[in-house]
């Protein structure tokens, strides 16, 4: 049984749905870890239309969020937030398994 304990926080939620609700067509964010980036894995943010087979779908407040199986293997216990800082705004993972991230925190290992 795959742990779906990923959670997507209301400020995400809300700037997802906001987004979302600015293309042409319905669209689901898909949060993805990927190999690669200064510290092993990088997270990778994108819009999609079609949800795949092994997709784990998170809705909250309007939004949709994809996972990929694989992907979740890695998220286990984390949660997608909207941060707005005085140096801009940006989706953030808060990981509890990565065991150091770089600076820009879009790169961890485990």
């Amino acid at each position: 049984m795959i742990d779906t304990s990923f959670s997507v926080t209301p400020n995400a939620a809300k700037r997802i749905a906001f987004l979302a609700s600015q293309e042409a067509k319905p669209v689901m964010m898909r949060v993805a870890v990927l190999g690669g980036g200064c510290s092993g894995f990088q997270y990778n943010f994108s819009f999609e239309e079609q949800r795949n087979d092994d997709d784990l779908v998170i809705e909250r407040d309007g939004a949709a969020v994809l996972v990929d199986s694989t992907s979740l293997e890695l998220l286990k216990g984390s949660q997608l937030d909207y941060v707005e800082e005085m140096v801009g705004a940006s989706f953030q993972v808060k990981n509890p398994n990565a065991t150091s991230s770089c600076g820009c925190g879009n790169s961890f290992s485990i």
